[in-house]
């Protein structure tokens, strides 16, 4: 593995897309949902890197990352909706490594974990990660070079695309709803609806599907949302 990252998030979808990204990437991940419980996680697991929102309940962003700077040597990335230059700079003076203001892409997210890891000179784990690709259903998909197979084909994908694409390969059989499809793609499509997704979804199958009327992948669970189809490997 190549380092286990604490994600304090307030938000269960964003932390879940974070999650996965994360386990894509070659990393393991503790999730929390408020600051308290996150400064418990830090003593329990000490992580390699705290993914951390500023508005988290019971005790803000800002006074976990003031206890962890008096009390851990972990690096931090703090994340938040709130982009005045003020809170910034104070997030910046309390210690964070880095800031990025939501919405965000994912992609971006794990090269800027990437980055702090290999500043703080934890590289050497995050170096050792051996395959980040992940697979399922005769796909592959590499979200470091952004590559996408299919049947050792490869296929060209959009932003949005591959972002489906991957949150369904690395969890497939899992039931999405276009509501969590689309919040996988808010950093690529912002302006994208939940009937985007069902585009999307259409566009990838004429990709990865031998018949795109007849698909054997991605299929249509009726009411509730898609799934891929096909196990891992």
């Amino acid at each position: 593995m190549c380092a286990h990252v604490l994600v304090a998030e307030d938000d269960e979808m964003q932390a879940e897309l974070i999650r996965r990204s994360l386990l894509a990437e070659g990393h393991t991940a503790t999730v929390v949902h408020d600051g308290r419980a996150a400064l418990d996680a830090v003593r329990r697991v000490a992580p390699d890197l705290v993914v951390l929102d500023l508005m988290l309940p019971v005790i803000d962003g800002f006074g976990v990352c003031r206890v962890l700077r008096r009390d851990a040597d972990v690096p931090v990335v703090m994340l938040t909706a709130r982009s005045a230059e003020d809170d910034v700079l104070l997030g910046l003076e309390l210690g964070a490594d880095d800031y990025m203001t939501k919405p965000y892409s994912p992609r971006e997210l794990m090269a800027r974990i990437r980055t702090v890891l290999r500043r703080s000179g934890r590289a050497a784990v995050s170096d050792r990660r051996e395959d980040p690709v992940v697979r399922a259903a005769g796909l592959s998909v590499d979200p470091v070079r952004h590559e996408v197979r299919c049947d050792g084909t490869p296929v060209e994908c959009t932003p949005a695309e591959f972002e489906i694409l991957l949150a369904m390969v690395a969890e497939p059989e899992r039931v999405f709803s276009r509501r969590q499809l689309l919040e996988v793609t808010r950093g690529t499509d912002r302006a994208s609806t939940e009937r985007a997704v069902d585009v999307h979804i259409m566009n990838l199958r004429r990709k990865v599907e031998a018949d795109p009327r007849r698909p054997v992948r991605l299929l249509t669970v009726f009411g509730v949302g898609y799934k891929l189809s096909g196990g891992r490997g």
